[in-house]
């Protein structure tokens, strides 16, 4: 059977189009103009879903961590802890993003980071949850957020096979509304680090997921691989400018980007068809034209027993095909027939083994 929900209008499984989510995080800088803006080129380059990522900073930070000196190009605070708090949005901006992601009808939801900040999206009711690869073995986390019983969408950069099962288990213990994202946490990740196959093994062993592909590489061609592999939830980092101030701007796909992987995305679903191997409509007048039919090698008057030498074959086909060679040798021919004349059945005497049951 196959592993589906839904999330706002859209149905995703193995027969509906691959859910593209838009991952803006805090590219957003903390300014709520350029959140809204970024909502609306992630739904004009046609992505199903934004999301944002929520944390209650500091619970969530140890003192210490909350307290570091954060002192670089892309910091906006003294230390990380204030870093973080400038980016983060409360109750009044989540809510204005939820009602223009309402009124531009793209699907609006984030990744909860603790156990606070999901009782805070569930607060406004978001259509589904993202679970970040740091929170593949946080099982309270886990079982939290899988008893709102919306749909989750795990990612799974810095884990194990062992530590997805034991993700996988606790969350369909009590939601079977998983989507499983195969991610590598570097970022950027090297080509060489994304395990596109995995995706595969995702799908064999969590046949109650949907399965996707969480991309922090360079560049809009491997979720295309991993659609061919099985995909249906793509997830990349989005941002208006790759250049703009902030550590994750610079892997993100910019609008040009993003619809660019939508567009190929809705190709490659069209592309891969249904596995039946079939003649099209456009195929049929080219293979005429480069086909070949059995056609007449030189004059032959009526009849003579067709020998090799007498025919030949010749573009366009249309007439007898060349694998009807064999079936055609020791016929006679019923009619004078000339040099380039298309071969046809009804010019021809009937094969022997005819003849003697008539």
């Amino acid at each position: 059977m196959e592993a589906t929900f839904r999330i706002g209008q859209h149905d995703i499984g193995d027969h509906s189009p691959c859910y593209v989510i838009a991952e803006i995080g805090h590219n957003h800088q903390g300014s709520l103009d350029k959140a809204r803006e970024l909502f609306r080129e992630a739904k004009l380059a046609g992505a199903h879903a934004v999301k944002l990522q929520k944390r209650d900073n500091r619970a969530l930070y140890t003192r210490a961590a909350f307290n570091k000196p954060y002192d670089n190009e892309n910091s906006y605070g003294a230390t990380y802890g204030e870093h973080r708090e400038f980016l983060e949005f409360g109750s009044k901006e989540y809510r204005e993003l939820q009602r223009y992601a309402k009124e531009l009808g793209i699907d609006f939801f984030a990744t909860a980071f603790d156990t606070a900040s999901a009782d805070f999206l569930a607060e406004l009711d978001i259509p589904a949850y993202k679970i970040a690869s740091g929170d593949v073995k946080s099982t309270p986390l886990l079982k939290h957020v899988a008893g709102f019983g919306k749909p989750i969408i795990m990612s799974t950069g810095g884990a194990l096979v062992d530590d997805v099962q034991r993700a996988y288990d606790t969350i369909m213990a009590i939601n079977p509304q998983l989507g499983i994202l195969q991610c590598t946490a570097g970022y950027p990740a090297a080509f060489d680090e994304l395990d596109l196959r995995v995706v595969t093994q995702y799908r064999e062993r969590f046949p109650g997921a949907v399965i996707g592909y969480s991309g922090h590489d360079s560049g809009i061609a491997m979720p295309l691989v991993a659609y061919v592999l099985g995909a249906r939830i793509v997830e990349k980092h989005f941002t208006l400018n790759r250049a703009m101030k902030g550590t994750d701007h610079a892997f993100s796909l910019e609008p040009v980007g993003l619809r660019k992987m939508v567009r190929d995305l809705q190709r490659t679903q069209k592309a891969l068809g249904d596995g039946l191997k079939k003649i099209h409509d456009s195929e049929k007048a080219p293979i005429i034209k480069m086909g070949k039919s059995l056609v007449v090698a030189r004059d032959l008057p009526a009849g003579h027993v067709l020998a090799v030498e007498d025919i030949i074959m010749k573009s366009p086909g249309g007439g007898i095909p060349p694998y009807e060679l064999e079936t055609v040798l020791g016929r006679l021919t019923l009619k004078a027939l000339y040099e380039d004349d298309f071969l046809s059945f009804e010019m021809l005497s009937k094969p022997s083994a005819e003849l003697a049951r008539s």
